[in-house]
């Protein structure tokens, strides 16, 4: 067993490689509650067999919360709880029981140098099996055109020498992994494959030194070409799946120039930018962490943080993302953010987490890779020994054994689902779409039922001043500059409508739930609702389909403001759109219900309830379920964290508080709605490749399986069948990006929907 020491100066190692403490704390991140998350690089896995091995081996430590093993970045994310010796401590448990299994384990570092040496060996391999299987070939064709004895001799003597560096050098890929697994007592697919190799040239080689006929050392490196080239393909795909990620490291910017409190400046590392520092960025930058502008002016490409490609102004006190372009003139913010956990490493963690979630059909693929190899292995014994039994032929026993051996090879059933998860996890991403969780995918495919929340989520969140009732003007402003002391967003909207007159007042505090308070000599001042305002006498009501902010002064309504908030861009035709694939729809908001009607009015909703508070949200997604809907919660607030959690499957936006982002299984960047529909058009799609896949999958091993036990497919044969089911699979699930929407519409939920909200 390989075990990993914690020395006196605090360095872990393990099998020759050591980091320290310090490196493994800055490699984990808190999570809350006293959770950390660890993430650490496993080259080592390839297949379904290798993800059950590690999860269940780390799953059995005692502080491990969650092990979860992405096979397309080779990432192991554990989340365990911190133990009172330390972390690290618990860093070495994890590292050393993945390392007792058979993997070796490092710090993860998201860089593409790794998986770029491993596509480069790879079509290397693929290079010399294919060069050797060639020259074979020319030579078989001497064998097969009736060469006398002693040129067949020869030639099968030259094959053999030409084929065993080739398998030796080509085949490690296998041999290397199949070794692993059995000398830590377990087995993988890479065992009856390299067992199949193994055999077939055994066998080859003894018809050689007897002189026999018939030699198979064409069959066994041409096996060998198709296994890598499957591999190959399956390599390249998850990489070119995660070309937006790798796309999004890039752009990264490695540093930026800190300035001094004495106006000196010097090159600070992106990850040593501490929150507070003042940043400078130049025109043509890229900002490095989330802040606010200090100083300066300048315009911004924010099409990689919103999706939107029109430049946006900002200037002192605005907040900027990091991963926005500096366009024009020179900026100096001030870090609120950490780079690690600015937008921009939150988008990559994002797309991250989306390849390593495992949906139900995935669980099920691996359940059937594990299942293989014992299962192959007795098929493969029997078939050996009814041949050799009945009929008497043990070299043709075999060679039926070996062909049993490759022609199962469950390559395709293996891909089925993670081939079509990365897919569309790339197309969400194009549409400016995050998956946190891959289960997310099946989840949403099978909605029938749309809530959205309606304040930031089918409006903008940014209400507009349309009316202003007041006979003083100086009134209005006495409003507008108390205003101007809450960062409530009515407040906000009329501060910014009404000009940003500066006044003193003696004293002034903020009322939650309610609004302003404030003092001037004698008189007594209120801005905020109208119960709030006028507690004595409140005016007349505001128009029941606005919101409203009354004025009051010394409990007398002064003035009265009313405002609209502005439809998220799209927010109608994603309403109709979702109508037409037969969704029901519906508002569940804490705004009052006249306001929430009038926003149902304009969009067509099928159902809008207000004044909901957030255990009143979640019970209305519960209701929804237990009259047996499947409910896609669309919300961005923290009050709306609840019940996305709460949903069959959910979504927020890229402007979500933290929180509501967190909670959702989804989030999109774009400030269009037109994603939520797209979002259920891909889930769905991805659903029918992966039942098409298993399909292929299933049905190619009930047709190949007798086959090769019957004696009818030879070892070459077989490994070309094996590779064909894979490569089908794969372009299969590649077809996703060719799909188009349907349009046809499925009216029974929404109209049982509407009904049931009618009887409501």
């Amino acid at each position: 067993m390989t075990c990993c020491t914690m020395d006196a100066n605090g360095v872990l190692a393990m099998s020759g490689t050591s980091f320290s403490a310090e490196e493994v704390a800055l490699a984990s991140r808190s999570l809350g509650s006293g959770l950390k998350q660890l993430d650490l690089s496993v080259p080592g896995v390839h297949c379904g067999a290798c993800i059950m091995t590690i999860e269940r081996a780390v799953s059995k430590l005692s502080f491990v919360r969650e092990a979860r093993v992405n096979l397309t970045s080779r990432r192991v994310s554990c989340v365990y709880a911190e133990q009172s010796d330390g972390h690290a401590t618990d860093a070495a448990e994890i590292i050393s029981t993945i390392m007792s299994v058979g993997y070796r384990a490092h710090l993860f570092a998201p860089i593409a140098s790794e998986n770029d040496k491993i596509r480069n060996q790879l079509l290397l391999a693929v290079g010399v099996a294919g060069f050797a299987a060639a020259n074979i070939m020319l030579l078989s064709v001497s064998v097969w055109s009736g060469a006398d004895a002693a040129t067949r001799d020869m030639f099968h003597w030259i094959s053999a020498m030409i084929a065993a560096p080739a398998l030796v050098y080509a085949g490690r890929f296998f041999f290397q992994s199949a070794w692993n697994a059995l000398r830590h007592g377990r087995t993988n697919m890479d065992v009856p494959i390299s067992l199949a190799v193994t055999l077939s040239y055994a066998v080859s080689l003894w018809e050689t030194m007897h002189h026999g006929e018939h030699a198979w050392f064409d069959a066994t490196v041409s096996l060998l070409f198709f296994l890598l080239i499957g591999r190959t393909l399956d390599h390249i795909m998850r990489e070119k799946a995660r070309a937006a990620i790798n796309g999004l490291a890039r752009i990264s910017p490695r540093g930026a120039m800190v300035v001094a409190n004495d106006g000196s400046r010097r090159y600070v590392a992106v990850e040593d930018i501490a929150v507070g520092d003042q940043i400078a960025i130049a025109a043509g930058d890229r900002i490095p962490v989330d802040g606010i502008v200090s100083r300066g002016e300048s315009d911004l490409d924010l099409s990689i943080v919103t999706g939107e490609s029109n430049p946006v102004s900002v200037c002192s006190g605005a907040t900027v993302s990091s991963g926005a372009m500096n366009l024009t003139g020179s900026l100096i913010i001030q870090a609120t953010k950490l780079a690690k956990n600015s937008l921009l490493a939150e988008i990559i963690t994002l797309m991250e987490a989306a390849e390593g979630g495992r949906a139900r059909y995935r669980r099920i693929a691996d359940r059937a890779a594990a299942l293989y190899s014992p299962v192959v292995h007795l098929l493969a014994l029997l078939s050996f020994l009814g041949w050799g039994l009945m009929g008497g032929d043990w070299k043709q026993a075999m060679l039926v054994a070996v062909a049993v051996l490759i022609i199962t090879c469950p390559c395709a059933l293996g891909l089925a689902v993670p081939v079509v998860q990365v897919v569309a996890a790339g197309e969400l991403f194009r549409k400016g779409v995050m998956v946190k969780d891959g289960s997310a995918l099946e989840r949403l495919a099978e909605v029938d039922t749309v809530a959205f929340d309606k304040t930031g989520t089918l409006t903008i969140g940014s209400p507009r001043l349309v009316e202003t009732i007041a006979e003083d003007a100086g009134e209005v402003a006495l409003a507008a500059a108390l205003a101007l002391h809450s960062k409530h967003p009515l407040s906000q909207a009329l501060a910014h409508s009404c000009g940003q007159t500066e006044i003193s007042f003696d004293h002034i505090s903020e009322i939650a739930g309610g609004g302003l308070v404030a003092r001037r000599g004698d008189v007594l001042y209120r801005l905020g609702n109208a119960a709030f305002a006028c507690e004595q006498a409140p005016g007349p009501s505001s128009d029941s389909a606005r919101s409203e902010v009354v004025f009051s002064k010394d409990g007398t309504m002064k003035a009265r403001f009313l405002f609209e908030d502005a439809m998220r861009p799209g927010a109608e035709d994603a309403i109709a759109k979702l109508h037409a694939k037969g969704l029901a729809t519906s508002i569940v908001s804490g705004d009052r219900q006249s306001v929430v009607d009038s926003v149902a009015g304009k969009l067509g909703v099928d159902r809008a309830v207000g004044r909901l508070s957030p255990k009143q949200k979640v019970d209305e997604c519960r209701m929804l379920s237990e009259g047996g809907h499947k409910v896609f919660m669309v919300g961005d607030g923290i009050n709306d964290a609840p019940a996305l959690a709460a949903a069959h499957v959910s979504m927020a936006p890229a402007t979500a508080s933290d929180i509501g982002r967190q909670a959702a299984d989804l989030v999109f960047f774009t400030e269009h709605l037109a994603v939520v529909p797209d979002a259920i058009q891909i889930a769905r799609d991805s659903a029918m490749l992966i039942r098409q896949n298993f399909a292929l999958a299933i049905g190619y091993n009930v047709l190949a399986v007798p086959i090769a036990i019957a004696g009818l497919a030879t070892p070459l044969i077989a490994a070309v069948a094996m590779s064909t089911s894979s490569i089908i699979v794969v372009t299969n699930a590649l077809r996703l990006g060719v799909l188009r929407a349907k349009s046809a519409s499925q009216p029974s939920v929404r109209s049982t929907f509407a009904k049931e909200a009618r009887i409501a």
